[in-house]
């Protein structure tokens, strides 16, 4: 029963993947991601649904269009299974919804699922061209704003204004202001030159999502990653101190440890410390 669940959440985030690398191109175009045919970005033409397999396709193709040879990006392969393993491990995650169902563990569920998707295409957008779309930002900012609205009405069933509703209701507030605020600071004493405002908003957006203390972790290691690349990059003369580097990334991989990872990321440092 397990494998079966498994292996379905894998082949659906296999598709789901194959989608978000549609939404990642046609937005630097900007062209409507939900209609229209799928087509060869080099050739423009039309692909059949067996152009359209996720990994098989591409595996079977070797990497080229049918139509042109040109090569297909690898990144289409690498997002399609990124979002199929990131699928699984929500599943695993939340198991025990197979056996205990209600409607709110599945609406969890879905919101999570819808983040996780908004943060891969930052992700590869930001790695490519370099700028946050905000046609995948501020919609993720309401969505995920709405959510916690609605997990406290779905916990204390009315809205009464006593001490523990404020408390749930401003923790991921809070980590949103704090969070884009310290972004803001580093964009505006830098003038843009260390980040952009699409940091900012991605920073809210991670507070609101992860809240406290997941969001100190995120950023921990969004930094603490990002300038080890960034020696890296620099080592193998890839980059100089004065390169600019996205950094919505090491953000977006910052959000995705700690919304995993959060205990055990802590016990490990409990454990070298102490």
């Amino acid at each position: 029963m397990l494998f079966l669940v498994y292996v379905l959440t894998f082949l659906f985030g296999l598709i789901v993947g194959s989608f978000l690398n549609s939404v990642i191109y046609r937005l630097s175009i900007s062209q409507d991601f939900l209609f229209g045919k799928s087509y060869c970005p080099n050739c423009k033409h039309d692909l059949s649904w067996s152009d359209l397999i996720p990994l098989i396709s591409f595996l079977i193709l070797k990497g080229k269009c049918r139509y042109c040879k040109k090569p297909i990006s690898i990144q289409y392969i690498l997002v399609e299974f990124a979002t199929a393993v990131l699928f699984i491990i929500l599943i695993w995650q939340n198991i025990d919804l197979i056996y205990d169902f209600t409607l709110f563990r599945f609406l969890n569920l879905c919101f999570m699922l819808y983040v996780v998707c908004s943060m891969i295409v930052i992700f590869v957008y930001d790695l490519k061209h370099y700028i946050i779309p905000d046609k995948v930002i501020f919609p993720a900012i309401i969505i995920a704003f709405s959510y916690q609205l609605f997990d406290i009405w779905n916990s204390f069933g009315i809205w009464t204004l006593d001490f523990d509703i404020l408390k749930l209701l401003l923790n991921p507030i809070l980590s949103a202001i704090v969070s884009s605020l310290f972004f803001l600071s580093i964009v505006l004493v830098s003038r843009g030159k260390w980040m952009g405002m699409g940091d900012v908003k991605l920073a809210f957006l991670m507070g609101l999502f992860l809240g406290f203390p997941k969001i100190m972790i995120a950023l921990f290691l969004a930094f603490f990653i990002g300038a080890i690349i960034g020696i890296i990059l620099i080592i193998l003369g890839k980059k100089t101190f004065k390169s600019e580097v996205p950094f919505g990334p090491f953000l977006v991989t910052g959000t995705f440890l700690a919304l995993f990872f959060e205990y055990e990321i802590i016990n490990f440092y409990l454990s070298a410390y102490y």
